[in-house]
């Protein structure tokens, strides 16, 4: 209980008052005002959380507050497959450290799918465990409904499935799973669970193809695959040892010798993740159930003689090799003290953003900047506007992350944001009507766009230096012509339909 309340706190303390919201948690908790079993970038499960959210308040604590309780739920699992794997107390205790003092610190600060990827990732794990210890069907079942709600989730769980699925072929199990009705019961369960999702795909055209082909072209063009094995032993550096000794305890330790087909996963599934240059937190979900394994592994290595007396510096160890990842991997420091470290910060690759080039904060703390400035500046161009065209204005966006933060630090005072970007591009309203535009745009108006417009106006520029929108544009456009609207039509037409 208190690791679990401690991963909990200990979330709140990581970010710096300097830093807002990041672009893709503003996309994530707009999604929550138009539920649906399905958008362009992911499925629905973090919208679900997102209305939650918003019920709550909609505050930055509660914004916080699920992914920090999907990781503490995620460091629970693991001390529960210590016990299921038949380690003791120390293991718990090693196993949970290394859980809290990692990477997860980092995925478990934003309000993205990714936390609860890497919940469904060790659930997965465990429910596994749990039927082949006990042959209870339930097990199977449950591990069925993880499935399910894992992609419904984010889809990168299929990949926990490819890897898994050669290495229990290869395994003992082999029979146990795949000649048993358990298997195929569970496996109909999650599609049950996943058949919506699918359903609005196919209604939709599949946006999920589309959406990995424009990944592959905009950013996982430019990860190198010696770059995401390096990650890999980045996430868990201070613990290195606990996974090390996961596979060594997998060949080596007979208790431990059923569950080597966890090994194989491992190693199918980042063999798999390298191939496709994924990206290095792809696999993050790995590495909760190594360490549980690790943990009993060395708590059995070292459980007499002298050898006990390694154990609390093994715990201590991992504790101190933390503090240098706590002083550079969390946006815990102003943007400016960043800064001024940005070559400790370039040295360890921090400062490459998915362009492939480096620059002067790490992108996601870039892209934690300048929100609340952009939101007040279009709301002060709206005030400039007469009541008489306030209820007839579009407030139109560049990206996402614009659409997202107007929305959530500047609602019910501006009329809702949208965007030909991402799932906005189904959210807008009739246009038949509109009379001005606000327009937040990162370029500068063409002057072929502007003569569509009575009057332009750029009432204000975004001025945090730092920030990734740093010189996006508010523009006050009145009087639209014919022309600009249907050609406005157009793209929406377009992007609804992934051209």
């Amino acid at each position: 209980m208190a690791f679990f309340l401690l991963k909990i706190l200990g979330q709140y303390l990581l970010i710096h008052p300097a830093y807002q919201l990041h672009r893709d948690e503003y996309l994530h908790l707009d999604q929550g005002n138009h539920l649906a079993w399905g958008y362009i970038s992911l499925p629905p499960l973090t919208s679900w959380v997102a209305w939650l959210v918003q019920a709550l308040g909609n505050g930055a604590f509660w914004v916080h507050f699920f992914p920090a309780l999907f990781g503490a739920l995620t460091l629970a699992l693991v001390w529960a497959l210590v016990h299921e794997l038949g380690g003791g107390l120390y293991a718990k205790l090693l196993a949970a450290t290394a859980v809290l003092l990692s990477a997860l610190l980092r995925l478990n600060l934003l309000f993205q799918p990714n936390s609860f990827d890497i919940l469904a990732w060790t659930a997965a794990y465990y429910c596994l465990i749990r039927y082949l210890n006990t042959q209870r069907i339930i097990w199977m079942l449950a591990l069925g409904v993880v499935l399910g709600l894992g992609m419904l989730n984010k889809y990168n769980v299929v990949f926990w499935a490819a890897g898994m699925a050669p290495a229990l072929l290869l395994s003992e199990h082999r029979n146990r799973i795949f000649g048993h009705r358990a298997t195929y019961l569970a496996l109909g369960l999650a599609l049950l669970i996943f058949l919506p999702n699918i359903i609005w795909q196919i209604q939709h055209g599949f946006p999920v193809v589309w959406h990995m082909q424009e990944l592959q072209k905009t950013q996982l063009i430019h990860v190198e695959r010696a770059g995401f094995l390096k990650e890999q032993l980045l996430f868990f550096l201070n613990s290195l040892f606990v996974l090390v000794a996961a596979f060594v305890g997998l060949w080596r330790y007979a208790p431990l010798k059923p569950y080597r087909f966890v090994g194989w996963s491992v190693v199918f599934t980042l063999v798999l993740f390298t191939y496709l240059r994924a990206k290095g937190y792809y696999a993050v979900g790995l590495y909760p159930v190594l360490l549980a394994i690790g943990a009993v592994y060395l708590e059995q290595v070292l459980h007499a003689g002298r050898w006990r007396f390694v154990r609390p510096v093994l715990v201590a160890v991992i504790a101190a090799l933390f503090i240098p990842m706590l002083l550079i991997a969390f946006p815990n420091r102003p943007p400016q003290a960043i800064q001024q470290k940005g070559e400790r910060y370039r040295a360890m690759g921090l400062l490459r953003w998915e362009d492939g080039r480096d620059h002067s904060l790490p992108q996601d703390f870039a892209d934690m900047l300048g929100w609340r400035e952009m939101a007040s500046k279009a709301e002060q161009a709206y005030q400039l506007l007469p009541d008489s065209l306030r209820q007839h204005t579009l407030v139109l966006c560049d990206n996402y992350g614009q659409t997202g933060a107007l929305n959530f630090y500047a609602r019910h005072r501006l009329p809702p944001a949208v965007s030909v970007n991402a799932d906005y591009v189904y959210w807008f309203p009739d246009l038949r009507h509109i009379k001005a535009i606000i327009l937040v745009s990162n370029d500068a108006l063409s002057a072929e766009d502007a003569s569509h417009f009575a009057r332009v106006q750029q009432t204000g520029t975004v001025t945090e230096p730092l920030a990734r929108e740093y010189g996006a544009r508010i523009y006050l456009l009145t009087g639209p012509d014919s022309a600009i609207i249907q050609q406005l039509k157009q793209e929406i037409t377009d992007g609804q339909q992934l051209k």
